[in-house]
């Protein structure tokens, strides 16, 4: 039996659908093809115990696994549940009572079934309704992330389990909804950081003002504990707000970048990064967007 399962690969803070394709054949063997990386042929173990855990079983028979386009490189483990989803329609295991080809289905396994969070989920929600999916199955950490984008339904789940139920005996998951706008103005309100702090240093919060309402380059020299740190983190707290726009441009990057997982929701507060001058370019990827 053949089975089609839709995926998602995250290039830069894009995204484009993958189709992973599960066909069941005599024989014995596990073979996954279409340039997995080893976080993704790694899969297999992780599937087979949350199966397991959960009252099914990777068959022993034949599984020819596809991920196309096959010519282009996928990574990370956030393949997880397609692919154990897939294998359980392709064998049997479930019926297909609610249409995979309406889902995006994303998420790393635990041993256990537990869904862990995956990178990109808004550029992800982002690309599915732009190709008319029906709706995003992903975990549950993520799911306000990607609820920032309407139109589209958001289901986060914490086991693989209600998905299966939900696949299977056509039980409804819990859609996640987020007021966009009232996310943004209640993170508008509430800065970590206050340009109000900064006590006496008349002269250089001045040059910092007239910086920020031109939109001009700042220079700070001193020494060490003179206060130059201090300054550039509260310089964000005195810029303009953040457009809605902009707020979705930046939190995409976050997305991809696994920032958003504990925060969850847009990200409406300017940005502000601290390299060491020292630092390679190599440490800026790792550091920042890894």
């Amino acid at each position: 039996m053949l089975t089609k399962v839709y995926g998602s690969a995250v290039f830069g803070v894009d995204s484009s659908t993958i189709t992973i394709e599960v066909n069941v054949d005599k024989g014995i063997g596990y073979h996954l093809v279409g340039l997995p990386d080893n976080a993704i042929r790694e899969s297999n173990y992780r599937i087979a115990a949350a199966l397991q855990n959960n009252g099914f079983k990777i068959p022993g028979k034949k599984l020819i696994l596809n991920m196309s386009p096959a010519d282009m490189r996928k990574e990370g483990s956030a393949y997880d549940l397609t692919l154990a989803m897939g294998i359980l329609v392709a064998t049997g295991q479930i019926k297909e009572t609610n249409a995979l080809e309406d889902y995006i289905i994303m998420g790393e396994l635990s041993l256990d079934g537990n869904l862990q969070p995956i990178r990109g989920a808004l550029a992800i929600a982002v690309n599915a309704k732009k190709e008319g999916f029906k709706g995003f199955i992903l975990p549950e950490s993520n799911a306000k992330e990607a609820a920032i984008v309407e139109g589209i339904n958001i289901f986060g789940v914490k086991n693989i389990k209600k998905v299966i139920d939900f696949i299977d005996n056509g039980i409804p998951l819990e859609k996640t909804i987020v007021d966009i706008e009232a996310e943004f103005n209640n993170q508008l309100e509430n800065s970590e950081f206050d340009f109000a702090d900064v006590k006496g240093q008349e002269s250089i919060k001045r040059c910092m003002e007239v910086a920020a309402a031109g939109g001009h380059n700042v220079i700070l020299v001193g020494p060490p504990g003179s206060g130059k740190t201090m300054l550039a983190k509260r310089l964000p707290s005195i810029l303009p707000p953040m457009t809605l726009g902009e707020a979705l441009e930046t939190t995409k990057i976050y997305s991809v970048a696994g920032k958003t997982i504990k925060k969850g929701g847009i990200i409406s507060a300017r940005p502000f990064r601290s390299p060491h001058h020292t630092i390679s370019d190599v440490t800026i990827y790792d550091v920042y967007f890894r």
